[in-house]
C-alpha cells in the first residue's frame, strides 16, 4: 500500500481473477481420427458422418470469420448434399447433417449455435444406439465449435467415461470446471465434479472420489440444483458402500430417495444400487425383488447385462437355480461385443458370484475369467482385483460371497424396499 499526494493510504487496484481453463484431450485410442466411427457405422453413411465431422473440425480450427471464407472448394455444398442423398441416412439425422453441410456453402456466416445444435442431435442419435465412438466424435466437434460452452464440454467427458477413455474424460471434466466457473454455469460446474467423482470411483480411488462428490454436493446446494444434489447423494451412497460403512450408506440411500422423489427417471438406477448394497450385506431376497422390478425400466443392452448379472448373483444367494439359469442365458446371449459395453465386466463378475453361491464352479470360473478379460481391456482396475478374488475362491472351491461388511437397520431396509417396489411398479404402469 502506498501513500497518495494528500498523505492518505492508496490501495492498489484489485486484480480480477480469471479462472484457469485447461485444454482437453481430443484423441482417444484410435490411430487415425474417426476410424472407430467408420467401424461403427460402415458404408456410405459412415463416410458421410466422418466427412461432416471433419468439416466441423476444420471450421473450428479457424476462429476468424475472414479466414473461413475460402475454407471449402466451390461446389462442396452441392457435392455433400448429393452424398447425403446417395447414402440414405437415417431420417433422424438427415436434418442435422444437412444443417452441417451448410458450413461448406457459407462458412463465415455459420454460427457456433447452429453447429452445436446439429452436432448434439447426431451425438444423441449415436448414443441411443450405443455407437459411442460416433457419439463422442460429434459431441466433441460441437464442443470445439463452441469452446466456451461448458455443457457441451461436459457431454464429451461423460461419453468418454462411458467408453472407458478415462484420460480424455478427466481432461474434459477439468476443463468444464473452469468454463463453468467463468460463465457462472453452476449446473455444468457441479456436473463436472460429479463426473470426476464417478471416474475416480471407477478407478477404485474412493478418497479422491468422495472429495469430488462433496464439492459437487456443496455447489448444488449453494445454487439450488436439487437434481444434482440427489445425484451427489446417490454417488456418496456408493462411496459409503464401497468403504464398508453400512449405516452411513443406508442414510445416504434414504436421502437420495427423498431427493429424487418416487417418479424420477433415475429412480431405477438408485434402486439398482440400493439392491446391490443389500446384496453385499447378505440380504439377497430384498435385492432380488428390487432387481426384478427394475427390468421393465431398462432398454439399453449394456444395462441389461448388468441387470441380469445382478439377478444371477441374488438368485444364487437365495439358492434359486431356475432364476439364475435364466439370468445366465440372458447375459451369454449378448456375448461378442461385451468389451464395448459399460457394465459388462461387472455384470459377468456378479454372475460368477451367483454361480459360486450355487457351487457351480465351472460356470463361476467361466464368467469370472470373461469379466477379468473385459475389465483389463477397459482399464477397470477395481473389477480386475475383484475377479482375482473370485477366481481364487473358485480354485479353492470355497464360498464366493463373504460375510456382511457392517450392520444396518433391518426394519429401515424392509421399509425402503417396500417404498422402492411401490414406486417402481407405479412408474412402470404409468410408462415413466
Amino acid at each position: 500500500m502506498t501513500a497518495s499526494p494528500t498523505g492518505s493510504p492508496q490501495r492498489k487496484p484489485r486484480r480480477r481473477w480469471r479462472w484457469h481453463v485447461p485444454p482437453a484431450l481430443v484423441h482417444g485410442n484410435e490411430t487415425l481420427e474417426g476410424t472407430e466411427m467408420l467401424e461403427e457405422v460402415p458404408g456410405a453413411v459412415g463416410v458421410v458422418l466422418w466427412q461432416t465431422m471433419r468439416d466441423v473440425t476444420l471450421w473450428s480450427g479457424t476462429r476468424e470469420p475472414e479466414e473461413r471464407t475460402n475454407l471449402f472448394a466451390a461446389g462442396a455444398h452441392e457435392r455433400r448434399l448429393r452424398e447425403l442423398e446417395a447414402a440414405g441416412v437415417d431420417a433422424a439425422i438427415d436434418a442435422p447433417l444437412r444443417a452441417l453441410a451448410g458450413i461448406c456453402r457459407a462458412p463465415a456466416e455459420t454460427t457456433e449455435a447452429e453447429i452445436l445444435t446439429a452436432c448434439r442431435e447426431i451425438s444423441q442419435w449415436a448414443e441411443d444406439r450405443d455407437l459411442l465412438a460416433t457419439a463422442i466424435a460429434f459431441a466433441q466437434a460441437g464442443a470445439l465449435a463452441a469452446p466456451t460452452n461448458a455443457a457441451a464440454g461436459y457431454k464429451v467427458g461423460r461419453l468418454a467415461r462411458r467408453k472407458a477413455e478415462n484420460a480424455r474424460a478427466e481432461s474434459w471434466f477439468r476443463r468444464v470446471i473452469g468454463l463453468g466457473r467463468q460463465a457462472k454455469d453452476w449446473a455444468s460446474y457441479a456436473e463436472a465434479f460429479l463426473g470426476l467423482g464417478n471416474l475416480y470411483i471407477q478407478r477404485g480411488n474412493f478418497p479422491a472420489a468422495r472429495r469430488f462428490l462433496i464439492r459437487a454436493l456443496r455447489a448444488a446446494r449453494r445454487h439450488g440444483l436439487r437434481e444434482i444434489q440427489a445425484r451427489a447423494l446417490h454417488d456418496l451412497f456408493g462411496i459409503a458402500v464401497n468403504s464398508g460403512n453400512a449405516a452411513e450408506a443406508q442414510e445416504f440411500a434414504r436421502a437420495a430417495f427423498r431427493a429424487y422423489g418416487s417418479t424420477h427417471p433415475r429412480l431405477p438406477a438408485l434402486a439398482h444400487d440400493i439392491g446391490y448394497f443389500w446384496m453385499t450385506q447378505g440380504r439377497f431376497s430384498h435385492a432380488l425383488a428390487v432387481f426384478q422390478a427394475i427390468l421393465p425400466h431398462i432398454s439399453r443392452s449394456s444395462d441389461l447385462i448388468l441387470a441380469h448379472g445382478d439377478i444371477g448373483r441374488a438368485a444364487g444367494g437365495v439358492g434359486n437355480r431356475e432364476v439364475f439359469d435364466r439370468a445366465w442365458d440372458e447375459v451369454w446371449n449378448q456375448a461378442g461385443d461385451w468389451h464395448k459395453k459399460p457394465g459388462a465386466a461387472q455384470g459377468l463378475l456378479d454372475l460368477a458370484r451367483g454361480a459360486g453361491s450355487l457351487k457351480d464352479w465351472v460356470r463361476a470360473e467361466k464368467a469370472a475369467q470373461a469379466a477379468r478379460d473385459i475389465a483389463q481391456r477397459r482399464e477397470e482396475n477395481r473389477v480386475v482385483l475383484e475377479t482375482d478374488t473370485v477366481l481364487d475362491s473358485v480354485s479353492r472351491r470355497r464360498a464366493v460371497e463373504t460375510a456382511p461388511a457392517g450392520t444396518m437397520d433391518e426394519a429401515d431396509a424392509a421399509g425402503l424396499a417396500a417404498d422402492l417396489l411401490r414406486s417402481l411398479s407405479g412408474s412402470a404402469a404409468a410408462g415413466v
